[in-house]
């Protein structure tokens, strides 16, 4: 008798944040995510007023201008109800989990609210051999999708593609 292949484990979901730079004064401009279906989302964030930090190199990566934000973003409060409609009660994952973590609670404490979901660290995902091919495997997914724009969502689905190629590879 031949046995069932074991199942598929489920895609996590994975959150980006870009930023308006990194380190003190830092905030949060943009948050995208991928849900284990693969169906993403993506928002500009309006700064708050005392949010003044601006680092042009982070603006050279991302390419969101400050007036971009102004013009386009949504209020914090929006933006923290369109997160947890979406992940609430759901283990989301990051690749720059110190970083994410900080914005998403900045951008939570401003909406003056609280995380429905649970941010944790992409790498713990990971066995050592999959850590170690993580680099080949994500310019590979680079290369065969051509998603080269650095924004949040993009990210998230690159990591979650990154990251499916690599269970594909393991063996059972």
């Amino acid at each position: 008798m031949d046995r069932a292949s074991p199942p598929a484990p489920a895609s996590p979901a994975v959150l980006d944040i870009e930023a308006s730079g990194f380190g003190a004064g830092s905030y949060p401009i943009e948050v995208g995510f991928v849900l284990p279906d693969g169906r993403g989302y993506c928002s500009l964030i309006r700064p708050q007023p005392h949010w003044t930090r601006w680092d042009d190199s982070a603006e050279a990566i991302h390419g969101i201008s400050r007036s971009t934000l102004l013009a386009h973003g949504r209020p914090v409060a929006e933006v923290t109800r369109l997160l947890d409609s979406h992940l609430r009660g759901l283990s989301v994952f990051s690749d720059g989990w110190g970083h994410d973590y900080s914005w998403l609670h900045q951008l939570y404490d401003a909406a003056g609210a609280r995380l429905s979901f649970r941010l944790q660290c992409l790498r713990s995902l990971l066995d050592e051999e999959a850590a170690r091919r993580w680099r080949a495997a994500k310019a590979e997914v680079l290369a065969r999708t051509g998603m080269q724009r650095h924004r949040a969502s993009a990210d998230a689905r690159v990591l979650q593609l990154t990251w499916m190629a690599l269970q594909a590879r393991t063996p059972a």
